[in-house]
């Protein structure tokens, strides 16, 4: 939808200059906080399959790719002290409004996945959510806020992610698609932005 896109590009351009000195005063916090680059970048699936790097300001030590899983769990020992502060807020996503002004992604839509879990999708279920722009938020990270301390409960966090959340977030993606309109992505803004200001509580409903 046209007036959709219209709307991402205006108020990601209108946040990216309203934030502007947060933005500064984050990546002087993540350069000096660890050695390595302010930004993260990360290869996700977007419409229809489309490869895109995805940014986030770094949060965890450099290379720590190499050095665990993708997932999160719990007080990960690869995050930084600042990347405590800022996943817990959320504010490490704030560089994603510039693949939001890219074309890469909407303000609102199913998150992006890497390929790896987007090929456990059933194709039907791909399909759809595939379908449009990934989102900076949606309905299945009002959800899962906590996410990362509810796989540390696990003992095997890399299953209960494959098995129980990846599914759900999908069934949120699927209605998502189903039911989406700018109205729609009003609320899921307005609801983002109070959560952020909000103790992360469980998976709720949204």
């Amino acid at each position: 939808m046209w007036i959709k896109r219209a709307f991402d590009m205006a108020f990601s351009a209108t946040v990216l200059l309203l934030l502007a000195p947060l933005l500064a005063v984050i990546a002087l916090w993540v350069r000096r906080d660890s050695p390595g680059p302010v930004i993260y970048q990360q290869e996700r699936v977007g419409r229809h399959g489309q490869l895109f790097r995805i940014y986030k300001f770094r949060t965890m030590r450099a290379g720590a790719e190499v050095a665990g899983p993708q997932i999160t769990v719990g007080a990960d020992a690869r995050i930084t002290r600042a990347g405590r502060f800022l996943r817990r807020t959320k504010l490490d996503e704030l560089p994603q409004f510039a693949n939001v002004l890219r074309g890469d992604m909407s303000v609102v839509g199913p998150r992006p996945e890497v390929p790896r879990y987007v090929a456990l999708y059933p194709a039907e279920v791909a399909a759809q959510v595939l379908s449009v722009r990934p989102g900076i938020t949606d309905l299945a990270s009002l959800a899962y806020r906590d996410e990362s301390e509810v796989l540390a409960r696990s003992s095997d966090p890399e299953r209960a992610y494959v098995q129980e959340i990846l599914p759900a977030k999908l069934q949120y993606a699927c209605q998502y698609v189903q039911q989406r309109s700018l109205w729609l992505d009003l609320r899921i803004i307005a609801r983002t932005a109070a959560a952020v200001f909000r103790a992360p509580a469980g998976p709720q409903k949204p």
